[in-house]
């Protein structure tokens, strides 16, 4: 299997936050893997822009640091080189008119600009603000935001409302990474492509789904950031939202952006409230060697939950009574991220009560080893009669990938190259946005009025022991969770 290279047409593209952490980790090193691709026309141009004091040549070096850091093995000097003059910088304030018109005279006429906000939320307005009042943007341009987008429904309607002051809806592209993974699209692929699936994907059929989104780490240098969010906000309200709806979603009429992002606003008004008993936080605890939640946000009395484990379900007529279980938490047994598709039993064994319990499941993995297995029943190899057993279908992408062909394309990469052709379909709307944050707020409120304790989990489980009860008592148990 070789990826095939559409080329975009000529672009500018402006980093707001070029020296910055998600620029050069993601945003530059993704770039360079599409201009060795062949993607990036010749004359494409990037430039950084920060309140720092750097010429050019300064940008290209912290560029060429960043991109023998994190550009995995297409690097090679001839290539780099040829990058790097594509690359320019300029020294913007923010909130003033410094810089402004320098950075105007370095964009190029008649061709696509976009405007990457790699900043914190609080200077989106005035970004927007300022590319309309000095003449940098005009109707075919388009701006990038990150997340996170709000931190409630009031302050994303807000957000929402600045943003659209300058820039139609159509030119606003919110990015959420994990919609550019390739496992993600393929699942679309999967659901809308194929007729084996989509007539089994509904409550007739599938017994429950899981969402896992597990991690190793803490909170790291975000400690303060995610002391006010905590993994309701951080990761259930917008990422895990997203993949929620990619699996619930009616078949859009055509793959076009507003197509596709109608069917996913339609899933989550669908959400019915969770109750209280249908939630279960936690908050990794620490050891001997090891620091504990508290220890790691400065604040050993903090109530933000680094877990979060819950049952919703999805009111309309493919899914009533099919319970969605999702799970995502800090310092857990493995990286992982996997979507689990669980069948009911055939409805009657002719092997008898010696053949055991076996399910179909599709597994869509996200991280590590993008990929996907069906598991089906199959007898077990060997004479001594009809024992059953499970086994995987097993397509992981690496594997499917000719030894010649490229690296699977970071998400950063694929979603960038679709703000440059003008695809929406990855990103998200802001009606959309608001309507995950109207069903979020509620549970964040009712558990904040309770003064709820996250309860305590050791680093390297599973999670608190509540959260395994959350399936037991449906007589269901989550995935294991490994990497």
């Amino acid at each position: 299997m070789v990826s095939r290279v559409i080329p975009v047409d000529p672009f500018d593209l402006v980093i707001f936050g070029g020296t910055g952490d998600l620029a050069r980790r993601k945003i530059l090193p993704g770039l360079f893997r599409r201009f060795v691709a062949g993607q990036m026309p010749d004359d494409a141009k990037i430039i950084g822009a920060a309140r720092g004091d750097m010429d050019d040549a300064g940008y290209r070096a912290l560029t060429e640091d960043a991109i023998r850091e994190f550009g995995g093995r297409s690097v090679t000097d001839e290539a780099l080189a040829r990058f790097l003059e594509r690359v320019h910088f300029t020294t913007v304030d923010a909130m003033g008119d410094e810089g402004w018109t320098t950075l105007a005279d370095k964009l190029s006429e008649g061709r696509v600009r976009a405007f990457y906000f790699s900043v914190a939320p609080s200077l989106f307005g005035a970004l927007a603000e300022r590319l309309r009042n000095f003449g940098l943007a005009d109707a075919a341009s388009r701006i990038v935001v990150e997340k996170p987008f709000g931190h409630d429904l009031e302050s994303a309607r807000a957000l929402n409302k600045v943003l659209e002051q300058h820039f139609a809806e159509d030119q606003i592209y919110r990015i959420d990474h994990y919609l550019g993974k390739e496992t993600v699209q393929n699942l679309m692929a999967v659901r809308f492509g194929n007729m084996l699936f989509e007539p089994l994907w509904n409550a007739q059929y599938v017994d429950h789904i899981q969402i896992t989104v597990a991690e190793t780490v803490g909170v790291g240098g975000r400690g303060s950031y995610y002391d006010r969010s905590g993994a309701m906000r951080d990761m259930v309200q917008n990422h895990i939202m997203q993949l929620l709806c990619l699996i619930a979603m009616e078949p859009p009429a055509r793959f076009e952006p507003d197509a596709v992002r109608d069917e996913k606003l339609k899933v989550i008004r669908a959400l019915d409230p969770v109750p209280v008993q249908h939630i279960v936080r936690g908050q990794y605890s620490g050891s001997a060697t090891q620091p504990s939640y508290g220890d790691d946000v400065e604040n050993p009395r903090s109530r933000t939950e680094s877990f979060i484990a819950l049952r919703a379900h999805v009111s309309n007529w493919r899914w009533a009574g099919t319970p969605f279980y999702i799970r995502t938490g800090k310092r857990l047994r493995a990286r992982t991220s996997e979507i689990a598709v669980v069948f009911k039993d055939a409805p009657h064994s002719i092997f008898g009560a010696d053949a055991g319990r076996h399910r179909n499941v599709l597994v869509i993995r996200l991280q590590p080893n993008e990929g996907m297995t069906l598991d089906v029943t199959i007898k077990e190899p060997g004479p001594g009669g009809m024992r059953l057993m499970d086994a995987p279908l097993d397509l992981t992408f690496a594997d499917a990938m000719s030894p010649d062909a490229d690296e699977v394309p970071d998400a950063y990469e694929r979603l960038i190259m679709d703000v440059i052709r003008g695809n929406q379909t990855l990103f998200m709307r802001g009606d959309e946005v608001e309507a995950a944050w109207a069903w979020t707020d509620p549970l964040i409120d009712e558990w904040e009025a309770r003064g709820d304790v996250p309860q305590p989990y050791d680093i390297g489980a599973a999670g608190p022991e509540d959260a395994l009860m959350l399936m037991h008592r449906d007589g269901r148990k989550w995935r294991e969770i490994r990497g």
